[in-house]
C-alpha cells in the first residue's frame, strides 16, 4: 500500500503553471477538455483542502451538463484513486475481481455472489460505499447476524481476503478519499447523476481495493436513481470503456429494476431470500440474474473459458451447497454467529404481518419499486438517520410480480411490521406502488444489454 504524498513528489510536473479555479470553472462551462495535469490540480486541491466548496460545487455542475471525455474520466478516476491508500493484493495468486450494482430495492445478489464466486476459484473484496445501494446496504442485512463486524481496517481486510477468500465491509475512509469529499458534494449540488463523475467514483474504489477486473450490475428504472434506460445504457459503456483504459477487465449488465428483485424487501427478510438461493431455491428473477453475473464472474477471471462452462461451473457450485459452507466461513471471519446460516429461524421476526390487499380484480400492471421502498424504510428500516437503528424484521414478503393475475382482496404483499403508527404511515406507499389493469401485461426483460 502507498499514500498519494510519496506520489505528488515523483509525478507532479515542475513547469505545470496553476491555473485559477475560476479559470477550470469557465474552461468547463465552455465545452473544454482538461488536461491530466489540471485534473491531477483539481484533485490535489481538493486534497489538500484548497478548492472552496462553492467553485467544486459550480466545477461538478458544468461537468454534469458538458460531460468528460474519456481520457478525462480516466485520469480523474487514477487521480481519486490515487488520493490515498490502494491496497496491494499481489501475494494473492488466484484472480480477484469484483461487482458493483448501482443498487436496487431488494437486491441481494452480492450476498450470493461473494461466497459463490469465492468457491468458483475467484477471490471477492467487497467493499460496500453508500451510493452502492437502495435503502438496505448488505452490510444492513449482515448486521441483523449476531456478532457480525463490517469495520476492518485495510491490513485486516487483505489478510482476510488471503485467508477467506472474501471480505464484506464498510468501505475505509483511507480509499479514495477525494471520491469522498466529491461525492458530499455531489449529493447537495443534484449531479449525483453525472454519468463521468459516477465512472470516476466506482473505478477509483474499486481498483483501490485491489480488483483485476469488475462486473458491474447498472440498474435502471423506478427503483434505481437511473430512470431512463438509454442513460444506463451509457453509463455502462462508460465504466467499461473507461476500466479497460486503465489496463483492467470490465463487463456490464444493464437490468431491470421496475419491480423488487426477489420477493422480499427488508433486512432479515432479504438475506433469508439469499441463503434459499444459495441452497438451490428461491425466486426465478434473482436465481436468473445471480446465474448471469456470476457467469461473468468467472469468465471475467480466466476461471471459466467459454459460456458453457461459466454457467456450469456457477450452478455446480450452487447445488453442491459449497458456496453456502463459504458464507458461514465469511460470516465467522467476521465475528458473526454462523449457526444463523445454518437455521434462519434464528433471525428475528416481526410482530405482526398484515396483507396488503388487490383493491379490485385484475393484473398487476406496474410497480413502483421506490415507494415499496420507501414504505419499507417507514416501517423502520431506515438507514438515512443514523440516529436510527435498522429494525431487522421489518419488511415486506411475498410481492406479486408484474403480470401476475390476482382477485380482489388477495394479498399483493405481506407486511412485516412491529409498530402500528409506522404500518399506518407505510400503507399509502405499499397501496400507491401497485397499478392493476385488466388485460396481462407484457413481463419486463430482466437483463436489458450486456456491455463488454
Amino acid at each position: 500500500m502507498y499514500m498519494r504524498s510519496m506520489r505528488k513528489k515523483i509525478l507532479t510536473p515542475k513547469k505545470f503553471i496553476k491555473p485559477s479555479y475560476a479559470y477550470l470553472v469557465e474552461k468547463k462551462r465552455d465545452g473544454g477538455e482538461f488536461s491530466q495535469e489540471e485534473i491531477r490540480y483539481i484533485v490535489d486541491s481538493l486534497y489538500d483542502g484548497k478548492l472552496p466548496d462553492y467553485q467544486m460545487s459550480a466545477l461538478a455542475m458544468a461537468i454534469y451538463f458538458q460531460g468528460m471525455s474519456a481520457q478525462e474520466t480516466a485520469t480523474l478516476a487514477e487521480e481519486m484513486m490515487l488520493s490515498g491508500e490502494v491496497i496491494d493484493l499481489s501475494r494473492i495468486t488466484r484472480p480477484k475481481i469484483d461487482k458493483y450494482s448501482t443498487g436496487g430495492v431488494g437486491d441481494k445478489t452480492s450476498l450470493v455472489l461473494t461466497p459463490l464466486a469465492v468457491v468458483c476459484g475467484v477471490v471477492m473484496p467487497m467493499m460496500v460505499s453508500q451510493d452502492e445501494e437502495f435503502l438496505i446496504s448488505s452490510l444492513d442485512k449482515l448486521d441483523a447476524i449476531p456478532g457480525f463486524n463490517g469495520v476492518m481496517n485495510l491490513e485486516q481486510f487483505s489478510d482476510q481476503l488471503h485467508e477467506t477468500g472474501c471480505a464484506i465491509v464498510d468501505q475505509s475512509p483511507e480509499i479514495a478519499p477525494v471520491d469522498g469529499r466529491l461525492y458530499y458534494l455531489r449529493q447537495n449540488t443534484a449531479t449525483i447523476p453525472s454519468l463521468p463523475l459516477i465512472t470516476g467514483s466506482v473505478l477509483s474504489k474499486k481498483l483501490a481495493e485491489g480488483a483485476e477486473g469488475l462486473v458491474v450490475d447498472v440498474k435502471w428504472g423506478n427503483g434505481s436513481f437511473i430512470k431512463d434506460v438509454e442513460q444506463a445504457r451509457q453509463l455502462a459503456r462508460s465504466i467499461t470503456r473507461v476500466g479497460r483504459s486503465l489496463n483492467r477487465r470490465c463487463v456490464a449488465l444493464v437490468t431491470d429494476m421496475n419491480q423488487p428483485l426477489g420477493d422480499t424487501v427488508g433486512t432479515s427478510l432479504e438475506i433469508k431470500e439469499a441463503i434459499e438461493l444459495l441452497q438451490g431455491k428461491g425466486p426465478e428473477d434473482l436465481q436468473e440474474l445471480v446465474l448471469k453475473l456470476g457467469m461473468e464472474i468467472v469468465r471475467l477471471a480466466g476461471v471459466a473459458g467459454s459460456t458453457l462452462s461459466a454457467k456450469q461451473t456457477v450452478q455446480r457450485h450452487l447445488a453442491d451447497g459449497s458456496a453456502l459452507e463459504k458464507l458461514k466461513d465469511l460470516v465467522a471471519a467476521q465475528g458473526g454467529d454462523p449457526s444463523y446460516i445454518e437455521d434462519t429461524s434464528k433471525f428475528p421476526v416481526a410482530k405482526h404481518i398484515r396483507k396488503l390487499p388487490a383493491p379490485k380484480r385484475g393484473y398487476v400492471h406496474t410497480i413502483n419499486a421506490g415507494m415499496i421502498a420507501r414504505g419499507v424504510q417507514m416501517l423502520g428500516a431506515n438507514r438515512n438517520n443514523p440516529s436510527k437503528h435498522v429494525d431487522p424484521a421489518v419488511g415486506v414478503s411475498e410481492i406479486k410480480k408484474v403480470g401476475t393475475q390476482v382477485k380482489q382482496g388477495e394479498p399483493l404483499m405481506m407486511i412485516h411490521y412491529n409498530d402500528e403508527a409506522k404500518l399506518e404511515s407505510s400503507l399509502d406507499y405499499f397501496k400507491q406502488a401497485y397499478r392493476l389493469a385488466p388485460k396481462r401485461p407484457n413481463p419486463p426483460q430482466l437483463i436489458v444489454e450486456r456491455v463488454a
